[in-house]
């Protein structure tokens, strides 16, 4: 007689099996033009410019000097496109992050002679997190709509700009100042044997994914992949003797990028946040203090805006009243087109870094294809408006498909197509 095995060795088989589907099933929709269509379209965008820029006889697009160039004229929007998504995430809105972003420069430019660098950049800095928390505290326990408010508080913090600068122009005139300003934003880092040192952290990471999995049962095939993709490049690194040489501020906005990312994505608070944004009043129910949550996303872009204008400060040593005006109109648009929710509960940092990278790889390539000014506004905005509708219509499509398999069988968040943030806001 055949004996049947225990049902804790049945599941944990079922259990292996799922695992195995899952990661390829994750694979496969994080490779669907909806959730990646915005890296498409970087790739697209940057190929088309490339063979034109060759077929017109001018320097090559994809120069290593033209791409550290991209990258450093967009990493202060892109900074600020980091922390507005996490606002848009949780449901809400700002319209203040470039004229805050003004007031910290001008802050800092007021400051930096006599208080020296530290001091002038934590007041700035605190200028930020204060502008944030009035915004935070008005909309959430006032019940005034972030439109409106983050609408006052530009147009009133702007005053500020011009009350501080005295409708002049200020810089920094001392030159220790100006020295330690241009430390903190001018320069290249370059790091060498960069592949040798992704290929290893690959490797540890990848082993500690396969044996945490082996450990609840699941399959190590996810971590036993990133092993090996970290084992070839790090080998390839001797061959190809790789450098990283990106400017500062490039560097500042890969770590905010990167650690904002984590968080959204592999903590309880990324978690409670989409939930807020979600459905703020499900979340409510749930025990999650939604007013903490919101709060806290414009806290955190204050201190973020405030951090950018130091390093716009750095950048050009002077600020004027107009300083940084109608950037938050870009940052806007790069989330936008990072597939970015303007209701919440929906968007990816990375994706909305992209976003960046797409207007300024536009309008790089229009400087490099001598393209007229006012064909520049007219291309850059119907990108915007095309991207919107793809995300618009590609969200119904899927509300669609949701609404359709309910009524047959339960489908796996895997298989929806939904960003593995929202999945895991929805858990």
């Amino acid at each position: 007689m055949r004996t049947m095995p225990p049902e804790s060795a049945r599941s944990g088989a079922r259990h292996k099996v799922a695992g195995g589907k899952t990661f390829g099933a994750r694979a496969a929709a994080a490779l669907r033009p909806g959730n990646a269509g915005v890296v498409y379209a970087l790739v697209l965008i940057v190929a088309v410019l490339t063979l034109l820029s060759s077929q017109m006889g001018r320097p090559s697009y994809l120069s290593p000097t033209n791409v550290i160039n991209i990258l450093d004229q967009s990493s202060l929007v892109a900074i600020l496109a980091v922390f507005t998504t996490v606002v848009l995430i949780s449901g809400n809105f700002d319209l203040s992050i470039a004229s805050v972003s003004a007031f910290g420069a001008a802050m800092a430019l007021s400051l930096v002679g006599s208080l020296g660098l530290p001091l002038a950049m934590a007041v700035a800095l605190a200028a930020g997190l204060v502008c944030g928390a009035v915004n935070g505290l008005i909309v959430q326990l006032v019940g005034i709509n972030a439109f409106i408010v983050t609408l006052g508080t530009m147009t009133a913090v702007r005053g500020l700009v011009l009350i501080l600068t005295d409708g002049r122009t200020i810089t920094a005139k001392d030159p220790e100042a100006q020295r330690a300003l241009i430390a903190l934003q001018s320069g290249y880092w370059t790091v060498p044997h960069i592949l040798a040192i992704l290929g290893v952290a690959a490797l540890v990471v990848g082993a500690a994914v396969a044996l945490l999995a082996r450990r609840t049962g699941g399959s190590p095939l996810k971590g036993a992949v990133i092993a090996a993709a970290g084992l070839v490049v790090a080998v390839l690194d001797p061959v190809l003797g790789f450098e990283l040489r990106l400017s500062k501020p490039t560097y500042y906005l890969i770590v905010i990028a990167g650690v904002t990312w984590a968080v959204l994505r592999y903590t309880v608070i990324g978690r409670r946040l989409y939930a807020v944004g979600s459905n703020a009043e499900a979340a409510r129910l749930s025990g999650i203090n939604v007013n903490r949550y919101r709060i806290g996303a414009f806290v955190l872009n204050g201190l973020g805006s405030g951090f950018v204008g130091v390093l716009f400060a750095a950048k050009l040593l002077a600020i004027n009243p107009t300083g940084l005006q109608g950037t938050e109109l870009t940052v806007l648009a790069a989330a936008i087109l990072g597939g970015t929710s303007l209701f919440g509960g929906f968007g990816s940092v990375l994706k909305s870094v992209v976003g960046a990278l797409i207007l300024f790889t536009l309008d790089n390539g229009f400087n490099v294809l001598n393209l007229g000014a006012n064909y520049q506004g007219v291309i850059v905005g119907t990108v915007v408006i095309v991207a919107a509708a793809i995300y618009t219509i590609a969200g119904r499509q899927r509300q669609v498909r949701r609404v359709r398999d309910s009524g047959a069988a339960p489908q796996s968040p895997e298989e929806s197509g939904v960003e593995p943030e929202r999945q895991e806001s929805l858990r």
